[in-house]
């Protein structure tokens, strides 16, 4: 989606991610925007298939050129991790060890509490084919799983990364970058002016019967307007609809045959 703007602070805060051995490099730069988009910054390879650096990588960040830039590789996981307070590994597959499971959500809010601590985190993904090794999970302090199909539980890097990019940025109130247009509700006496413009229309074509039910009738238009708390341009356009509906009758129609 497009909508990427220069002139915006670039966010760069959080946990460092690690891929290890990664195979193909669309994958690196896939998981390099998704973390640009979400405000991550650190990215760590492990011992990449093709090497570093890797041009394919950098096509495919969309111009995430800070974290490619920043890339920092490793000839071991330990190394990697050496300088983290805490990890996650993110793994779909049941393992024979006693460490905490997390969905996405939970070890996105205690990443972000750690981190506020001052510690430093990171959160590491497996190999495309096979994800992480046992003993690879083994180097992490819990494990964090997806909320997935469990017959087809497999995930791309580059969704697995988004998806805990995105909880990341979740976990802070972070302006949206479409805002709803400012607009006050109009005051009182302009809505009502509206009902005062709209019931003198439908009296004039006998909108309110049985006469006896106008009283409600009326009521129940005002609370619909009421609800809608309209701005002072929307009475303006509806006011002009009113109009343009009294008008109808006394302007000529069209007759489709003639034209």
């Amino acid at each position: 989606m497009a909508g990427t703007d220069r002139r915006q602070k670039v966010i760069a805060d959080g946990p460092v991610v690690i891929l290890v051995n990664p195979q193909l490099g669309e994958n690196i730069g896939a998981s390099a925007r998704a973390m640009a988009n979400f405000g991550l910054h650190e990215l760590r390879l492990v011992d990449p298939r093709d090497g570093w650096p890797n041009d394919v990588a950098r096509a495919n960040a969309a111009k995430a050129d800070h974290i490619i830039d920043g890339v920092e590789v490793f000839d071991s996981l330990e190394g990697a991790l050496a300088d983290l307070n805490f990890v996650y590994a993110t793994t779909a597959r049941q393992r024979e060890m006693l460490k905490p499971v997390r969905g996405p959500r939970e070890a996105a809010l205690t990443l972000r509490e750690r981190h506020g601590r001052g510690e430093k985190t990171g959160i590491m993904f497996g190999r495309e084919r096979w994800g992480l090794e046992s003993v690879e999970v083994a180097l992490a302090d819990e494990i964090v799983t997806f909320p997935v199909n469990p017959a087809f539980a497999s995930l791309n890097i580059g969704q697995a990364v988004l998806l805990m990019s995105y909880e990341w940025m979740g976990t802070v109130d972070v302006d949206l970058p479409i805002n709803e247009p400012a607009s006050l509700p109009a005051r009182k006496e302009d809505l009502f002016g509206l009902f005062e413009h709209l019931e003198s229309s439908l009296d004039k074509d006998n909108y309110f019967r049985p006469p006896h039910k106008r009283a409600t009738m009326v009521e129940n238009l005002r609370n619909i307007f009421q609800k809608a708390e309209l701005s002072q341009q929307e009475i303006h356009a509806l006011r002009g609809v009113v109009a343009t509906l009294d008008g109808r009758k006394t302007r000529p129609r069209k007759d489709r045959n003639s034209e």
